[in-house]
């Protein structure tokens, strides 16, 4: 065992000053008195029990506060797990959340099939970190890189159209997530950027952006998704939403070139099965294992003190009361 905060241990000093007031108070400072005739009954009779209950209060009361001390010091036990396994990759999604991903090929569209299957993805991978960017006209981080997968699910949950500005920024998501890449140490770094159209905004061309992850080591898979043919999409109309049938376009040739360029794979998704068959080839080719020597697994000691002392604050009421009620 040992305590995250050692320096507050100090704090154990006030008990024992209050201790040494106490024996102060009981050796000098208390001296009732009265005058009698004989003092044999005292001594035959010896001390009563009151004599020695009438301590209990206070010794319960710096027994509560000592572990109170060691409490807020933060007692912590650990213990060594040897010769891990793990992978060693850190990978970013750079997902489309353009509003055409609203269209209804997939169920119960794109982004929600896209967000389901990464979710799976990302379970199926404890030990990596992972990070999320979004684009449309423009782009932002949605998770920087992390192992909290709670966080990162939860993150990707939230995921959704409108919140940019809309079009299809496909040389912005890319460099974004080779920004959030560029200076890990990992052995292998990719990119899943997944999107459904027609690069048509963005400062930064998705070519250039695929050269600078070729420079920084980065390779990138991308996924087309989107049906072949036409695709319900849901329409504004003077009457309410209307599902209406839009023309597929995706620019497969450009998603194929950043895939190579980088070293990476082109994919094209029709459906949600195709999509999580993708997710799970590339799961299959992003292998690399590596070993960890150890690392230390902690568990939090603080309660049972924090407890015990409740309980001595508990027992210091209770002695009072009795003691009061003794004869």
């Amino acid at each position: 065992m040992y305590f995250e905060y050692p320096k507050l241990l100090w704090l154990l000093v006030v008990p024992v000053l209050m201790i040494l007031h106490y024996l102060y108070l009981e050796l000098c400072g208390r001296n009732p008195h009265f005058r009698v005739s004989s003092i044999i009954p005292w001594k035959k009779g010896g001390k009563s029990a009151m004599a020695y209950l009438r301590h209990l209060p206070f010794l319960f009361r710096i027994a509560a506060l000592s572990l109170i001390v060691v409490a807020i010091a933060r007692p912590r036990s650990s213990s060594n797990m040897e010769k891990i396994d793990t992978e060693g990759i850190d990978i970013m999604f750079a997902m489309d959340v353009s509003t055409s991903m609203l269209a209804r090929d997939f169920t119960p569209d794109r982004i929600s099939a896209a967000k389901d299957i990464a979710i799976e993805f990302i379970a199926q991978r404890p030990s990596d970190r992972m990070g999320i960017v979004v684009f449309a006209g423009e782009s932002y981080t949605q998770c920087p890189l992390t192992t909290d997968r709670a966080t990162l699910i939860n993150l990707m949950k939230e995921v959704q159209t409108g919140l940019i500005e809309d079009g299809t920024a496909i040389g912005n998501g890319l460099s974004t997530a080779v920004a959030r890449l560029k200076d890990s140490n990992a052995k292998s770094r990719v990119v899943i950027l997944l999107t459904d159209g027609v690069n048509n905004s963005g400062e930064i061309s998705p070519e250039t952006a695929a050269e600078i992850a070729k420079t920084y080591g980065v390779r990138v898979y991308t996924i087309g998704v989107g049906a072949n043919g036409q695709a319900p999409y849901p329409m504004i109309t003077p009457w309410g939403v209307e599902m209406q049938n839009v023309q597929v376009e995706i620019d497969e040739n450009l998603l194929r070139h950043i895939a190579e360029t980088t070293g990476g794979k082109y994919f094209r998704a029709t459906d949600n099965t195709k999509l999580a068959e993708i997710y799970g080839e590339i799961n299959k080719m992003e292998k690399a294992k590596t070993t960890i020597d150890s690392f230390p697994i902690y568990k939090e000691l603080y309660t049972g003190y924090a407890v015990a002392a409740l309980l001595c604050l508990l027992l210091e009421m209770l002695s009072r009361l009795l003691i009061r009620r003794l004869p």
